[in-house]
């Protein structure tokens, strides 16, 4: 006969498997993914080592769950303002200082997820996630087409193009080596300004 758990195990599984997350996503916003050590993850989130392999097959498995939850979230805030009722230009500037003042905010975590090196796999995962990131901003610059605010491009290679730009911009600005804090409102309005640009915006028909 097939063992088979029962609820309070499956909802003590469930509990276990939060707390491993959660305690990795704070481990790394405090110090990079070489901060979140298996076994710091496994005392911060009061479980064994062996609990954190019974839910993640490795160390990657682990860290591309962090990113990947953290990244849907900031998507479905993205998509919030790609649905407003605004214009093109005034979406679009929402949803890039949106995520530029986030990550000045919590810039650990941002670097993490960013630009600090690390394993092959949640690389290939930020590779994915900045495709995600595009589909929004491809939306709102297909609207700005359509609406005459922006000039006529190619979508996809534009909306990867905001991606790279706004991302890269921030590397210097919250990577842990940094020497001085960045005027944030001045980043902001510098990232925005530029990606304005860089769609053509102008004024609607």
């Amino acid at each position: 006969m097939a063992y088979k758990r029962s609820a309070l195990m499956e909802e003590r599984l469930a509990g276990n498997r939060e707390r491993i997350l959660l305690a990795a996503r704070k481990l790394v916003a405090g110090g990079g993914y070489r901060n979140a050590p298996v076994t710091a993850v496994a005392s911060a989130a009061g479980v064994s080592t062996g609990q954190i392999y019974r839910h993640f097959p490795s160390k990657s498995d682990l860290f591309v769950e962090v990113l990947s939850e953290a990244v849907n979230y900031e998507i479905g805030l993205l998509r919030e303002i790609a649905g407003a009722e605004a214009s093109a230009s005034e979406r679009l500037r929402r949803a890039i200082e949106s995520f530029v003042r986030r990550a000045l905010a919590g810039p650990g975590l941002a670097y993490a997820f960013i630009a600090e090196p690390t394993e092959p796999e949640v690389e290939a995962e930020r590779i994915r996630c900045r495709r995600l990131f595009g589909e929004v901003f491809r939306d709102i610059v297909a609207s700005g087409v359509e609406s005459g605010e922006f000039v006529e491009q190619d979508l996809d290679a534009v909306a990867a193009c905001l991606v790279g730009a706004f991302t890269e911009a921030l590397v210097g600005p919250i990577a842990p080596s940094r020497t001085s804090p960045r005027d944030g409102e001045r980043l902001v309005e510098s990232i925005c300004g530029f990606c304005l640009r860089a769609v053509g915006a102008r004024r609607p028909r």
